[in-house]
């Protein structure tokens, strides 16, 4: 027996599609943000010889996320999220740049947040003020309506894959290695961006202690690929 013609309907994707796909375009290599020219201190672990294999590369960027950067990051994107006011997203802004561990890492996060906010003007008109990149990625999803959690894990995946990739060059480690690596991590990405949900800048803390002292040594390397 055939089967039935699907019947045509009018109606567009669910928003959450559409909403995947916004963000993939964000977050994507190909968004000119960039993030191929930032280790976030990767650089300088490398060079150390604290990173030599995949193990010691996933328990690095476990750190990162738990204890550093990509945990503050998932509260100060969820803080631009919540913002009513211009007053408000300014006080995320300065709080983003004060716990910048390191003048490349303010700098890296302050190019890249400036470079998305300008693309997200030219391609969808509407207020998008330069702002630290997890500033501005949650000020534009709250303007676009996207998803917040959503945003929030697409958003940490996005910097781990950033750093697997460095990785994948620096080590050298292999592709099927990194993208392991990146598969691990997943989980947690997701588990990071629920466990922020509600949370202020009186939650926000570093103890990756390593990965912010790797930040302040960086510019001292004799030699450098990455400008972080």
């Amino acid at each position: 027996m055939d089967m039935a013609a699907p019947i045509p309907t009018a109606m567009g994707p669910p928003p959450m599609i559409c909403d995947a796909l916004t963000l993939a375009q964000w977050l994507s290599p190909s968004f000119p943000v960039g993030a191929f020219a930032y280790s976030h201190g990767l650089e300088t672990a490398i060079q150390d010889k604290r990173i030599r294999t995949p193990k010691d590369l996933e328990d690095w960027l476990v750190d990162i996320l738990l204890q550093g950067s990509g945990r503050n990051d998932c509260i100060l994107l969820r803080m631009a999220y919540a913002c009513d006011h211009p007053a408000d997203l300014e006080h995320v802004d300065a709080t983003a740049r004060a716990f910048a561990p390191s003048a490349e890492r303010l700098r890296e996060t302050h190019l890249q947040g400036t470079a998305f906010s300008k693309t997200v003007r030219a391609v969808w008109p509407g207020e998008q003020p330069d702002l630290c990149y997890p500033v501005a990625i949650g000020y534009a999803a709250r303007r676009m309506g996207l998803d917040l959690s959503l945003t929030a894990a697409l958003y940490l995946q996005a910097i781990i894959g950033n750093l697997v990739s460095a990785a994948i060059r620096l080590v050298p480690l292999g592709q099927t290695d990194g993208q392991a690596v990146l598969a691990a991590l997943t989980p947690l990405c997701r588990d990071i961006a629920a466990q922020t949900e509600g949370k202020t800048q009186d939650d926000m803390h570093s103890m990756a202690f390593l990965s912010d002292i790797a930040a302040m040594t960086h510019e001292t390397l004799p030699h450098r690929i990455f400008r972080s």
